[in-house]
């Protein structure tokens, strides 16, 4: 784990985070407020889908009515609001999967796989971040052991 990682205001622009990604050579950001409180993760994948290309919603055609395939239209709206967006509040996933700073090594590696993160906010049980943990933190650990 990255203990005390640096983080990223909500209302920094997306170049400012993108800047900051590439100088700490980090592929995720924690998005707090000014008390250090967890209010979302910016992953590198939030930045790459905001300079993307929009793909166009699937369509079933049935008996000449045109109906969106169920969840297309969430995921176009959700497409269309990072591509648009300015501020890393506006691309940040704002409830990532989180852990507390006891969880165990294989409880975290679990909700990495469940949820197909790389990265996961270690937040303490007032809110505030006291870590980040990475997959490549995982390796190392497995290297090191075994």
């Amino acid at each position: 784990m990255t203990a005390d990682p640096v983080v990223i205001a909500a209302d920094e622009t997306v170049a400012d985070a993108a800047d900051r990604m590439a100088e700490l050579g980090v592929s995720a950001l924690p998005v707090a407020d000014a008390q250090r409180r967890l209010l979302g993760l910016l992953r590198d994948d939030d930045l790459i889908v905001s300079e993307g290309r929009v793909h166009a919603p699937a369509f079933l055609n049935i008996l000449g009515a045109t109906i969106p395939w169920p969840g297309e239209m969430r995921h176009l709206e959700a497409e269309l609001k990072k591509v648009a967006g300015a501020t890393v509040g506006d691309l940040m996933d704002p409830s990532p999967a989180v852990v507390a700073p006891d969880s165990s090594l294989e409880d975290a590696a679990t909700l990495m796989h469940e949820r197909g993160v790389n990265h996961l906010p270690v937040v303490a049980a007032d809110g505030t971040i006291v870590g980040v943990l990475a997959r490549s933190d995982i390796v190392k650990f497995i290297a090191r052991t075994t």
